[in-house]
């Protein structure tokens, strides 16, 4: 059988327990042999402890001072190249047409759910004034039966002393009973009319709120990228910027600019050959808006983006486009890039973020971005994703 005798560990074996109290004792000489012993030993303890506390505070300010001496220089940012500043600011720039692309969907359909709210709000004030009517004949009714005592009118009626009299006015009564009849079933179909009207609206109401919502988070993320990518540009010289708006093509011309100058933006580069008469309009329209400012948001008549230009463009030739890339990229037949005629509608990135309008050649006029105006560009300097033939 097995013992349950406790086994005898080092912990519990007696030179061990002389060990613990040389290295606890309390030093306050409790007249016992060992009483010195364990002074000396706490002493000592005491000492390297304060010893090892010293080197670590050595070492923290050692090492706090080489962060001082070096962590700033290599930490600090690398100084960017014009090339990697360029790139950079696309890239912000592509990011902010992105989010451009969602405030323009949001702002949409905030709109659309605005003008909703609008029309069923008219809608519930022209039934509630109906509503009103109905009530008040129904009080007409009821305020001549009050007047009668309460009395059936047919039974007073019954009670004349004039049969001629009682014929008359029981079909006038029997009539005025009808009405009433077809008042309360008025009344009760109205009720739930605006009922449902009420409920449209407040739908409508949820939808416009949550529009309004992305609205605002769209912005500030757009505001967000291009205030990065501007001060990716302060970063470089007055010349080393003007070599990246140059890369963008001509500055928008001023309100005070000559006209020769203005024409010579906007005159075409060759003779357009387009499928049909509207693509040629849109065409043309594109042409003429050569040299507007980009605003993100715009659909004209001053400025535009890039969706909002090609949106204008197609619809002075009487064809209405969706508002956004992500739309705009289903309305119409999609083409091959081999197929591309002047007017069609050219897509770039793999989220179809930017839209172009093809003229031919290889070239496309679109609104690129803010700082760059509307301008003729070969479509080969941006990643191609589809193309699409409006009408």
């Amino acid at each position: 059988m097995a013992s349950h005798s406790p086994a005898l560990t080092p912990a519990h074996t007696p030179a061990h327990r002389k060990k613990r109290i040389a290295l606890t004792g309390s030093g306050s000489g409790s007249g016992s042999p060992g009483a010195p012993r364990t002074t000396r030993t706490t002493t000592s303890t005491t000492s390297t402890t304060r010893t090892t506390a010293r080197i670590g505070v050595t070492l923290v300010l050692a090492s706090a001072a080489t962060v001082s001496l070096f962590g700033e220089a290599g930490n600090a940012a690398p100084q960017l190249t014009p090339d990697q500043v360029r790139a950079k600011v696309a890239a912000l720039y592509q990011q902010a047409e992105q989010a451009t692309q969602d405030y323009d969907g949001a702002k949409e359909q905030a709109d659309t759910a605005s003008s909703a709210v609008s029309a069923l709000q008219d809608q519930l004030a022209r039934k509630t004034a109906k509503l009103n009517s109905t009530r008040d004949a129904l009080g007409s009714i009821a305020a001549a039966q009050y007047r009668s005592g309460g009395i059936d009118p047919l039974l007073q009626l019954a009670l004349s002393s004039t049969p001629d009299t009682y014929l008359a006015r029981a079909s006038y009564l029997r009539q005025a009973g009808t009405q009433q009849s077809q008042a309360l079933t008025r009344l009760a179909a109205q009720q739930q009319d605006i009922a449902h009207t009420r409920s449209l609206a407040a739908g409508r109401l949820a939808a416009l709120r949550d529009a309004q919502s992305r609205v605002a988070d769209h912005k500030r993320t757009v505001t967000a990228e291009l205030t990065a990518a501007q001060a990716l540009l302060a970063q470089l010289t007055a010349a080393q910027r003007a070599a990246v708006a140059a890369a963008d093509g001509p500055a928008p011309a001023s309100d005070a600019a000559a006209p020769a100058t203005r024409a010579a933006v906007r005159a075409p580069l060759a003779p357009v050959t387009t499928a049909s008469p509207r693509a040629a309009r849109a065409v043309a329209f594109a042409y003429r808006a050569l040299g507007l400012p980009y605003v993100w948001g715009a659909t004209g008549p001053h400025a535009y983006d890039c969706s909002g230009l090609t949106q204008a463009a197609w619809r002075s030739a009487g064809v209405s486009l969706p508002r956004t890339t992500y739309t705009q990229i289903n309305a119409g037949h999609r083409i091959s890039r081999s197929q591309l005629q002047p007017g069609d509608l050219v897509f770039f990135y793999s989220g179809a973020s930017h839209v172009g309008l093809y003229i031919g050649g290889g070239n496309m006029i679109h609104a690129p971005h803010p700082g760059s105006p509307v301008r003729v560009a070969p479509i080969s300097e941006m990643p191609f994703a589809a193309a699409v033939r409006p009408g």
